[in-house]
């Protein structure tokens, strides 16, 4: 692995007092996708929020770049250079795609706005010819593509993806993971949550399964799909 952009060291946490996830390690290389998968209630959101800042920190250590931020507010992260993009309500409806994008600068203004615009709309076409519209008379599909082009508009270095695919149609699935791999090019990080596991796990660089709040499984994206034992414990059959 070349440098890691996030260390997670035994961390644990949840809400109030109650640990949800507990004694969680990994690593993300610089331009790595990590999906974490798992069945509902593993904890995989939870561990995804934790990063974020968004629920309690129980312990462990979580450090970007090095330096820990298990201290640090929401708000501070993103001038730091990590971005999140939540599973639901993740776009202003009544707000257009254009004025979406805008309020991705707000936390951490990129050095050039025109240009991080150009950039989201290069990456995702579908948008261009709807910047004027109302983010909430789109797509599922086009809804997450502005909810990801929002959390680039900052240029992170780190991306969390919360469900990406949650409720999307197949076709737009498929589309999605397809921008996702785009987005890694441009040299960003990517930390995903994904129910739709078998599809995550074929672009994932690293894969992390998930079970009652544990780690379970750690490889490969391939090496997971391959495993006979993961397959048929949390991906819905052995061999086929």
């Amino acid at each position: 692995m070349n440098d890691p952009v996030l260390e997670i060291d035994g961390l644990c946490a949840g809400y109030g007092a109650q640990a949800i996830i507990e004694n969680i390690s990994l690593q993300l290389g610089r331009q790595e996708i990590a999906v974490i998968v798992g069945p509902n209630g593993a904890g995989k959101s939870t561990l995804l929020k934790q990063v974020f800042g968004l629920n309690q920190h129980l312990a462990g250590d979580i450090r970007f770049n090095g330096v820990s931020i298990v201290r640090l507010k929401t708000s501070d992260l993103v001038p730091l250079g990590i971005s999140a993009v939540p599973q639901s309500s993740n776009v202003f409806p009544t707000l257009t795609v254009s004025e979406n994008l805008e309020i991705g600068t707000y936390a951490s203004p990129p050095a050039d706005k025109k240009a991080a615009r150009e950039r989201v709309l290069d990456l995702f076409p579908d948008l261009r010819g709807k910047v004027r519209q109302a983010a909430g008379e789109l797509s599922g599909g086009q809804r997450q593509m502005v909810a990801i082009g929002r959390a680039l508009m900052s240029e992170p270095q780190l991306l969390l993806l919360d469900e990406p695919t949650a409720g999307l149609s197949p076709v737009y699935l498929e589309v999605i993971f397809d921008l996702i791999l785009q987005v890694r090019k441009t040299g960003v990080t990517v930390l995903m949550v994904e129910q739709n596991a078998r599809q995550a796990l074929r672009i994932a660089d690293t894969g992390y399964v998930l079970a009652n709040g544990r780690h379970a499984h750690t490889g490969s994206g391939a090496q997971l799909l391959a495993d006979n034992e993961v397959r048929r414990a949390f991906l819905g059959g052995g061999n086929d």
